[in-house]
């Protein structure tokens, strides 16, 4: 599988107290093999609704996706559990919801290739590959403790190992940092990094702006849309006609926590993230706590020539 994805017209509809919700209502999406994508914004957006569609988990109710070669309205369910199980690794949010409880560390990994071996995959990695695997996602020393004996974050790596087991071409991951301290969310970042360089596309619902900044891509979900992507040097519209100043998810994510942002309006209506060297950064690394941060932004309105600074 080569881990692209294709979105065209997404729609998914679910019924709460009688009445139809919109969780996407028309989304437009590609992302390209080997690719690392965030999948950011607030609680009820649609984030994870997208991610579970992606994984086969639930159907669309309009629109076409496409993971790899799978088309996911048509296939049919003995066809999308093939497919978790030898072309997609899913983490669902909270690591226990991915591990088998009365299973030691390397049980479930072997678990996990048990399944893509009974859907007639061949050529998995031996046994010790497979320990080499999660030696490299940091959980070595501890194959032989069961999930409850680990610590939450070695509990994460161990989800993300067991999502990996399959060497899937794409990686589903539902907030996969959510309750770890900064130590282990940082470790879990490596992790998925480590995951990226190996080939594998990645795919992150997450809140952490950090998690967001490690990621190639940004990609907005708002009220079941997408709402925009970014990079550093792409353009944000943030201040509103009223002058006050709005740094969307986009921005946020890309600049770590004490980063002092310098919003420059410009009447010309360009709106530009940019260090304060004469190029524009590539990456988040680029910027350190405390240092200035330029944003160049829109107004809705023409505004008089002045800057403003937010902490």
């Amino acid at each position: 599988m080569n881990g692209s994805v294709t979105c065209r017209g997404l729609v998914y509809i679910y019924r709460l107290e009688g009445y139809d919700v919109v969780a996407l209502g028309g989304v437009d999406l590609d992302i390209a093999p080997g690719e690392s994508v965030a999948l950011l914004g607030p609680s009820g957006s649609g984030k994870s609704t997208l991610l579970s569609l992606l994984a086969g988990l639930i159907r669309p109710a309009a629109g076409r996706a496409t993971v790899g070669d799978t088309d996911l309205a048509k296939a049919t369910e003995a066809e999308l559990a093939k497919m978790r199980a030898t072309e997609v690794g899913v983490v669902l949010q909270g690591a226990e919801r991915n591990l088998l409880p009365y299973l030691t560390a390397e049980q479930n990994v072997r678990f996990a290739q048990r399944a893509a071996r009974n859907h007639g995959v061949t050529g998995l990695p031996a046994p010790r590959d497979v320990l080499a695997l999660v030696g490299l996602l940091g959980v070595r020393g501890r194959l032989r403790q069961r999930p409850h004996e680990l610590t939450p974050g070695e509990r994460q790596r161990l989800a993300l190992a067991v999502a990996l087991a399959h060497k899937p071409g794409l990686l589903l991951a539902d907030e996969p940092t959510s309750q770890l301290d900064s130590v282990a969310r940082d470790e879990v970042i490596a992790s998925l990094e480590a995951v990226r360089r190996a080939g594998t596309t990645v795919v992150v619902v997450t809140h952490d702006p950090e998690v967001g900044a490690g990621m190639g891509r940004q990609v907005t979900i708002r009220d079941g849309r997408v709402g925009g992507e970014g990079s550093l040097g792409e353009e944000f519209a943030v201040v509103g006609r009223d002058g006050s100043v709005h740094l969307p998810p986009e921005v946020l994510a890309l600049l770590p926590p004490g980063t002092r942002v310098r919003v420059h309006p410009r009447p010309d209506g360009t709106v530009l993230l940019a260090a304060a060297q004469a190029t524009a950064p590539q990456s988040a690394d680029e910027f350190e706590p405390g240092d200035d941060a330029p944003v160049y932004a829109r107004h809705a309105a023409p505004v008089p020539d002045y800057s403003r600074e937010v902490a």
